[in-house]
This record gives structure tokens, sequence and C-alpha cells, in this order.
């Protein structure tokens, strides 16, 4: 019996490579004799350089500015002529050195590390993992860093994050870096599971904001710095502003695009380059899961992804909560699916013993799969 493990991390809880670790246990207490293939996967944000790397790519170590200005050690991911950054290694709530900087972290880190990805030799096209985002600057920050000049009033070049960005009174392309201009420029993919434009009442600072701590006053004012920058970087209202993933990341997404990045589902990219459809072409059984499966899952996130590229494959999952019903969790292609809190009704102790719960919830999983039983537990109770 051939299983395959693609699971992501159950935030506040396990990360994905214990996870995994939990779920092998799982699968061996009932199957000693199976083989079980782990496969890292991620949505494009944190998580994402480390299953690249799991994969095969090379680890090219780079120094960039974090969300507020501190050097922080981060990594591209090689291979061949392909390279990848990751938002949140760079710059993300992870680097951020002494809690939230809502109006003060910017991007400019992570327009460091493609500078220098495409500085590689050989290196044709960079893909960009959108994620775990601590700032809401429209990615004025990323594109100071690749040589685009934004001045506030008296000249000088705006300072970092929502704040600096209010001040933008100009933005001039000439200094790009000539390697993303022309035919022959470097080409740009970017992985992102959020679909919001750039501002607006589902833009960037709506949406986002609150979860870097963008207060409810704060937000107008961000809003109209990020459609000020928009006005000003897209004379006429071209419409990288209003495109799905514009929004991404504190409005990265958009700075991305409009350096003509093209936006495609995180998990999608991030399985396609750790040879997931090789990998999962003679499985008997796909293992995914997250920390919940939600609304959002149906929105695209890992397990949906998973579960879409199994080409068919019988596909469960694991997870923390389960609030899916039975007909929504096959309309992403799961066949089971059981929650931590179906095994246990304290959601703290779901937490606390999650590595030992996830076992005890695939060993249940692949006993079901084995008997030809498909059961829906730890949501509605009507499944």
């Amino acid at each position: 019996m051939r299983v395959v493990l693609a699971l992501d991390k159950f935030k506040g809880s396990l990360t994905a490579s214990e996870v995994t670790a939990s779920a092998r246990r799982g699968v061996l207490r009932v199957r000693p004799d199976a083989d079980v293939v782990p496969v890292a996967v991620a949505d494009g944000g944190d998580g994402t350089i480390d299953a690249l790397v799991s994969a095969g790519f090379e680890v090219v170590p780079v120094r960039v500015d974090g969300p507020t200005g501190r050097p922080v050690q981060a990594r591209i991911a090689r291979h061949r002529d392909l390279a990848a950054v990751e938002l949140a290694d760079c710059c993300g709530l992870l680097r951020l050195p002494d809690g939230p900087a809502p109006l003060d972290a910017g991007t400019r880190g992570l327009g460091e590390a493609i500078r220098a990805a495409i500085g590689l030799d050989g290196v044709r096209e960079v893909v960009v993992g959108l994620g775990g985002s601590a700032s809401t600057d429209g990615g004025a920050g990323l594109l100071q860093a690749l040589g685009v000049s934004l001045l506030n009033r008296d000249g000088l070049p705006i300072a970092a994050g929502a704040r600096g960005l209010a001040t933008l009174a100009s933005l001039d392309w000439a200094g790009l870096d000539p390697r993303l201009r022309g035919p022959d420029a470097v080409s740009l993919t970017v992985a992102s599971d959020v679909d919001s434009p750039l501002f607006g009442p589902r833009g960037a600072a709506a949406t986002f904001g609150p979860q870097k701590g963008l207060t409810s006053d704060d937000i107008p004012w961000v809003d109209a710095a990020l459609a000020r920058l928009a006005n000003l970087a897209e004379p006429g209202g071209r419409a990288a502003r209003d495109r799905p993933g514009a929004g991404a990341a504190g409005g990265t997404g958009w700075a991305l695009l409009t350096l003509g990045a093209v936006v495609l589902p995180g998990v999608d990219v991030v399985l396609k380059l750790a040879r997931f459809p090789d990998l999962v072409a003679d499985a008997d059984l796909v293992i995914t899961g997250e920390g919940s499966l939600d609304a959002q899952t149906l929105a695209g996130k890992t397990p949906a992804g998973v579960a879409r590229a199994a080409s068919g494959r019988p596909c469960v999952a694991v997870c923390g909560r389960l609030s899916l019903s039975a007909a929504q969790l096959r309309q992403v292609g799961l066949t089971d699916a059981l929650a931590l809190t179906a095994l246990t009704h304290d959601t703290d102790e779901a937490m606390r013993r999650a590595a030992p719960l996830v076992e005890d919830a695939v060993a249940t999983l692949v006993a079901r799969f084995l008997s030809g039983v498909g059961a829906y537990a730890g949501g509605d109770t009507s499944h």
C-alpha cells in the first residue's frame, strides 16, 4: 500500500513536518508494511521555501532587510533556471523583532531577495510566495528595492510602510532593474491564495489590515494611500489594481502584477515544483490536511489544492477543526475527513495534544479507507 502525505501546518500547534511525522506514525500503526511518501506542501506563505528544499531545490542564502529594516538572513530556493523567494521568510510576520508594526513594516526585503534571485546565473523565472505579510505598503518597498523611484513632496524617497506610503507624491519607473523589462525579462510567478483587489471594501487594508494591527481609524487613510499609489503608477486606470491577487500581502500582489507577474494559486505552484503529480501517480491513498477545514478551504487552501492535484486518487484529510459539510468536502475532492475536535471535545486539549491526536486521527482514516467506509466526522453532526 502506497500512501502519500501532503500536509500543511496546524497553525499554533504543529509545523508541517511535525504533522507529517505524526501522520506517518498513524499510517504505520494500521499498515506497518505501507510505503509512506511525504511531500512537503505550502500555499505560498511560510513554509514554501522549506517545501521546495525538501523537493531537492538548492538553498542560496541572502541577507535582506526585515519588515522593520533590521537585516535578516533569508533564503532563495533554486533549481536550474528557476528560483523562488518567500515574503514570509524575508519580511513577514515571523520576522518582526518586537511585535506588530502595521504602519511602519515594509516589503523592501522581498524586493532585495528578488533582485538577488534574478542575479543568479541562468535564472529565467522567479516564483514569489506571498503570505504571512507584516505590512500594508502596496509593495512600495519591493518596488524601491528594484529601482523604482517613489518620492514625497520634498523629492525624497518615501519612508517604509503605510506611514511612508501616505506621503507619496510621485513615482518614476525609469530606474527599474533592466532584467525585469523588455522581451528578455526574467518572468515572475506569484504563488498566492488571495484574490482580493488592491483597495476598497475587499482590498488589502480592509480585509487583512486588522490581522496586522491596523485599527478601524487607520484603514480609511491606508486604503486611500493604496489608491493614490495605483493612480500614480497606472495613469488612465489600468486594471492591475482590480485583478485577483492585487491585494495579496498588503498589496504586494499589485506591485508584482505591475511588473508583469502572473498570479497562480500558491498550493498549485508548490505542488507542481515539488513533483507531486509524479509522486501521486501510483498512490493508493493521499492524506492531506491543515489546522482548519472551513470556507477558506473552498477558496483553494492547501487541502483543496492537494485533492485537486491527486487526479482522482482517494484523498482524505485530517484537521484541527472541521466546519464543512460532507457535500462541501466532496466538492473539493475529499473522500473522508476527521477533526481532532471529534476525538476530544476540549479545544485546548486538541491544540495541546495535537501530535498524538493527529496520529490517532490518521490511523482512524486509514482504517476506514481499508474497510471501505467513508465517514465525515468532526463537523456538522447532520453528516
